[in-house]
């Protein structure tokens, strides 16, 4: 294939790839469309296929959801290419979940042609829209739809500052096949993007530092919630040092990796004995503030939430979500109680703020005797928190079909040499309390709600990013999520993508039976019936034939029902 180096753009798709590639755009995933055939051409035969390489996908959501597991791993933003209104279609489910979870991609589509002199007759129309951005508008962080060849850097300059730019999120910006198939009749010189850097991330002010600093050291039972805070190295570290300074106890919402799973502070799991007895909560970029520190009670089959925390507790969230707050998805939760809110991200809060708490030698002095008992008193926490999961691992262990903690212990074991990474787990994720996951980025984190059918295509980008590093990825993927597309498989042999997938298989969409149960038992009806609808049997499906015929190798281990 030839090179796009030192050669001028023909075309203006020419345009957008030379754009592409000098953002460093690794990856282009796509299911191909008539609507980007220009483009498609600019990226194999003017770009080389390189950088960004082609990625095929058999389904538009698997393409923007590879973006999605890419992003994760890496922190920026990979393409990812959709057909015109029926290509974007498929895709929505997918730009959801990334803007819910704020996940960086560049969404790149095609349309028209706008000038409808142009059209075929049928299709161009049909597949047409006044403007197409309109379709997810409501969940990217920004649309565009350049009209001439002189506005394409501009806003691809705007789309990738924007996607990137905390809180991070999917833009789209679409391309009129017409301008993408136009001749360059003039240069359009690319912009000196040096000229155009990023912003400098979001600091707290002083008084912010000052309360929290002054509140940790008069504070008897400080607890920290995390969420997002592990999408950075420089955040990942300063938390455990915080932690470990002050004797703090750590409760990771599984947004990202967090804090070490089998680190001595971390009482995930042991939410209720830390937060009722708490005094100050430290939150940090935690998605759902108020259910952080909440409680399910069940009322007939409804299940409300209830503050677990004391009235007198102070509490404190670093955060940057209500920067990025649309009013059609209400994805911002119900409004928690916070005595101090600061706006600031904590790749540069948190060193910050162990700087300084380093600095007050003597006030720390003075309140070791007081960390080194409440250091005791969590030891004491975390070993009854290791004990109810072995208990509970030697009660399910002959289950079947197999328990999941039997699962994750099992795996615990098995990946024991390894250098590994997690890219995807359970619904409760109940291997961080086996599996030692204790490097940064060493899981990629739940989905932050959104759609089911996330799990094999972001690992799928996870470990696409991760192609060559000689770790070890691997997925813990659940039947029901899996059935939603196992065409992803196609792609990962047809790519190459080294991916271990654990599929755990309890042949149910379970969380639902779970609502039925509740629902019959508020109703006085027949609670074996919960079942119906929800079930994945009759037949059973073989996931290892099912791999196989995509040519990735499929091995079936029998537990039971298995």
């Amino acid at each position: 294939m030839n090179s796009a180096k030192d050669r001028k753009p023909e075309y203006g798709s020419d345009l957008i790839v030379d754009l592409l590639k000098a953002f460093n755009i690794e990856y282009a995933a796509l299911n191909p469309g008539a609507s980007f055939r220009g483009l498609h051409d600019s990226l194999v035969n003017y770009g080389g296929n390189k950088s960004p390489e082609v990625i095929l996908c058999c389904h538009e959501e698997i393409a923007v959801t590879m973006a999605f597991g890419y992003a994760r791993i890496t922190g920026r933003p990979m393409a990812a290419i959709v057909h015109n209104i029926v290509g974007l279609q498929h895709a929505t489910m997918a730009i959801y979940n990334a803007w819910s979870s704020r996940v960086p991609i560049l969404v790149l589509g095609g349309t028209g042609p706008m000038d409808t002199a142009k059209r075929r007759p049928g299709t161009d129309w049909v597949h047409t829209a006044l403007v197409q951005g309109q379709q997810v508008r409501d969940y990217v962080k920004w649309d565009d739809q350049p009209a001439s060849l002189q506005s394409i850097p501009e806003s691809f300059i705007r789309a990738h500052r924007l996607a990137t730019t905390e809180p991070t999120g999917p833009v789209y910006v679409c391309y009129d096949v017409d301008l993408q198939e136009s001749r360059m009749t003039e240069d359009v010189p690319l912009p000196d993007l040096n000229r155009y850097p990023s912003s400098l991330p979001l600091q707290a002010p002083e008084e912010g530092f000052e309360k929290t600093i002054r509140w940790l050291f008069e504070a008897e039972r400080p607890v920290i919630v995390a969420d997002w805070v592990g999408r950075t190295a420089e955040a990942f570290h300063a938390l455990i040092e915080l932690a470990e300074m002050l004797a703090i106890p750590v409760l990771d919402r599984g947004g990202r990796l967090n804090f070490p799973s089998l680190h001595p502070l971390n009482l995930t799991g042991q939410e209720r004995a830390v937060l009722s007895q708490a005094d100050l909560v430290l939150g940090l970029d935690v998605a759902d503030l108020f259910g952080a520190i909440s409680e399910r009670k069940s009322e007939g089959a409804n299940r409300i939430s209830v503050p677990v925390t004391p009235a007198g507790a102070r509490i404190i969230h670093v955060d940057l979500k209500e920067l990025l707050v649309r009013s059609w998805s209400q994805d911002y939760d119900k409004l928690a109680e916070i005595d101090l809110p600061i706006r600031a991200e904590t790749r540069v809060f948190l060193p910050e703020l162990v700087r300084r708490l380093k600095d007050e030698e003597e006030r720390l002095r003075r309140i070791q005797p007081q960390i080194e008992t409440r250091r005791e008193t969590l030891a004491r926490l975390r070993s009854e928190l290791e004990e109810r999961f072995a208990g509970e691992k030697e009660r399910k262990w002959d289950e079947k079909p197999i328990s999941s903690v039997r699962l994750a212990a099992e795996m615990a074991e098995a990946l024991r040499d390894e250098d590994y990474v997690l890219t995807h787990g359970t619904s409760n994720l109940k291997e961080r309390h086996f599996l030692n996951l204790s490097r940064f980025n060493q899981f990629i984190g739940r989905r932050w709600h959104g759609g089911v059918g996330v799990g094999l295509p972001a690992s799928l980008g996870a470990a696409l990013a991760l192609k060559g590093s000689g770790k070890l990825c691997v997925a813990v993927q659940p039947d029901g999520d899996f059935l939603f597309g196992p065409n992803a498989l196609w792609t990962l042999a047809h790519q190459e993508i080294p991916l271990l997938i654990v599929l755990f298989n309890n042949r149910s969409y379970y969380n639902d039976e779970e609502h039925q149960r509740l629902v019959a038992i508020d109703r006085g009806r027949p609670v074996e019936n919960r079942v119906i609808g929800i079930r994945l049997e009759k037949p059973n499906v073989n996931y290892a034939r099912v791999a196989e015929g995509y040519g990735v190798r499929g091995d079936r281990t029998r537990h039971g029902a298995w």
